[in-house]
C-alpha cells in the first residue's frame, strides 16, 4: 500500500493497522480496549447514514429545496456534535504530533465556514424582500373579486413595479448587464442599468471584495486523504477529521449554490476517494446539484433552491401577462395569469414557513463552529500551560 494515503476499506477496523504496526514491534504487547475504535467507526457510520438518506431523499429534477437544505443542516449538526464529542474525548492527542498540526489546520478551515454562514444569512435577508414584494404582486393582483372583468390601471402600475424590482433582486451580478434588459423591455425604460449593482450591495454585510467562491476554495484548499502513518500515529483520529472537513466543504458548497451570495462559484473542485461509504452519497448529491446548475434557466440564476427558481419563472410569465394590451380576467389570457398568480402565493406561503427554522438552523451552524473550535483550543492551551 503506498505511503501516500491511506487506502483500506471502511470494512477494516480503522485502528487495525495501528494494531498490525504494534504486534510486529512487539508480539507480547496486549491489545488495547476496543471503545475508541468503536466510537471513531460508529462516527464514519454515522456520516454515511445521513447522506445516504439525504441522497435518496433529494430529488432528481429540482434537489436543493427548503425542505432538503433543512435536513442536510441538520445532518451536519448531528455529525458536528458527534465530531466535538470524539475531539473532547480524546483532546489528551489534541498535542501531539500530527494531531495538533491536523486539528489546527481543520480549524482554520471551520472559520472560512463562518464567513460562509453570515453570507448565507445575508441571503436570506434578500429572499425576504424578495417575499415582500410578491406580496405586493398577489395583493396588486388578487382576483377575488369575481364581478371583476379587468384590472385597473393604478393595480397594473403597483404590479409592474414590485415585478421590477423583484427582477433586479434576482439578477446575478455576473449577468446584470443585459439580463434585466432582456426580460423587461418596457418596464426598464426608466431605469438606469448602472444602479443594480448598487441596489444588490445595499442587501450584502460582507465586503464588496468578499468572495463565496474564493472562501470555498480555500476551505478545500490542499484537502486530502490522510497519510496511513498519520493514521496510526493518532490512533484514526486523522481520518475522522478528515471526514468533518469533507463535509464542512460540502455542505458550505451546497449552501453558496443554493442561497443568493457575493460571488458565487460552484467551480470548486473536491473528490472524496468512494472506499470512504459516506464518499458514494455525497458524491452522487454532488454530481446531480452540479447537473442542476447546467440546466439553461438556472445558468445564470442567482440560487438554485427550488423556491427561488418557482419565484423567478412565475413572476416572469407575469410580468409578460400585464405587459401585453389589456386583458380580461375572464378569457385565456387572465385564467393563465391567474394560474400565476396562484403559484406565486403557494411559494411565498413556502418561504414563509420554511425560512425562519433555516436560518435558525444556519445559526445553530455558526455557534455549533465556533463553540467546538473555542472547547479544542482551550484544551490545546491548557495542556501546553501544564
Amino acid at each position: 500500500m503506498p505511503e501516500t494515503e491511506y487506502q483500506g476499506s471502511f470494512g477494516r477496523s480503522l485502528l487495525s493497522l495501528r494494531r498490525d504496526q504494534v504486534h510486529v514491534m512487539d508480539p507480547t504487547a496486549v491489545p488495547e480496549p476496543m471503545s475508541m475504535e468503536v466510537e471513531l467507526d460508529s462516527f464514519q457510520r454515522q456520516v454515511a447514514e445521513k447522506f445516504i438518506d439525504l441522497n435518496a431523499y433529494a430529488a432528481d429534477d429540482e434537489p436543493l429545496s427548503l425542505e432538503w437544505i433543512g435536513k442536510l443542516v441538520d445532518s451536519f449538526l448531528c455529525c458536528q456534535e458527534e465530531f466535538r464529542v470524539i475531539i473532547f474525548n480524546h483532546k489528551h492527542q489534541l498535542h501531539k504530533h500530527p494531531m495538533d498540526r491536523l486539528i489546527e489546520n481543520y480549524f482554520e478551515r471551520s472559520v472560512k465556514a463562518l464567513d460562509v454562514c453570515n453570507a448565507i444569512r445575508d441571503g436570506i435577508e434578500q429572499i425576504r424582500q424578495w417575499q415582500k414584494l410578491i406580496e405586493i404582486v398577489i395583493s396588486a393582483l388578487d382576483n377575488s373579486d369575481a364581478s371583476k372583468t379587468q384590472l385597473g390601471e393604478g393595480e397594473i402600475n403597483r404590479a409592474k413595479k414590485a415585478l421590477i424590482d423583484l427582477a433586479i433582486g434576482m439578477i446575478d451580478e455576473k449577468d446584470s448587464s443585459n439580463t434585466l434588459a432582456h426580460r423587461n423591455r418596457s418596464f426598464t425604460r426608466n431605469k438606469d442599468h448602472n444602479s443594480i449593482g448598487y441596489i444588490r450591495s445595499l442587501s450584502w454585510s460582507v465586503s464588496r471584495s468578499w468572495s463565496a467562491a474564493r472562501q470555498l476554495q480555500g476551505i478545500g484548499h490542499n484537502l486530502a486523504a490522510p497519510r496511513s502513518s498519520n493514521v496510526i500515529a493518532t490512533n484514526g483520529l486523522a481520518l475522522t477529521v478528515y471526514t468533518m472537513t469533507s463535509i464542512l466543504l460540502f455542505v458550505m458548497w451546497v449552501l453558496v449554490a443554493a442561497i443568493p451570495c457575493q460571488d458565487r462559484g460552484l467551480q470548486v473542485h473536491f473528490y472524496f476517494p468512494r472506499h470512504f461509504q459516506w464518499a458514494v452519497p455525497v458524491m452522487s448529491l454532488h454530481d446531480k446539484i452540479m447537473e442542476e446548475s447546467k440546466k439553461r434557466d438556472k445558468k445564470n440564476a442567482c440560487g438554485l433552491l427550488r423556491e427561488i427558481n418557482q419565484i423567478e419563472r412565475s413572476s416572469r410569465m407575469l410580468s409578460e401577462f400585464i405587459d401585453s394590451d389589456n386583458f380580461s380576467l375572464t378569457d385565456e389570457k387572465g385564467t393563465e395569469m391567474k394560474q400565476r398568480v396562484q403559484e406565486l402565493m403557494e411559494v411565498c406561503e413556502a418561504v414563509k414557513e420554511g425560512l425562519d427554522p433555516f436560518e435558525k438552523k444556519v445559526r445553530d451552524v455558526f455557534h455549533r463552529i465556533v463553540h467546538s473550535r473555542t472547547e479544542a483550543l482551550d484544551s490545546l492551551g491548557n495542556v501546553h500551560n501544564q
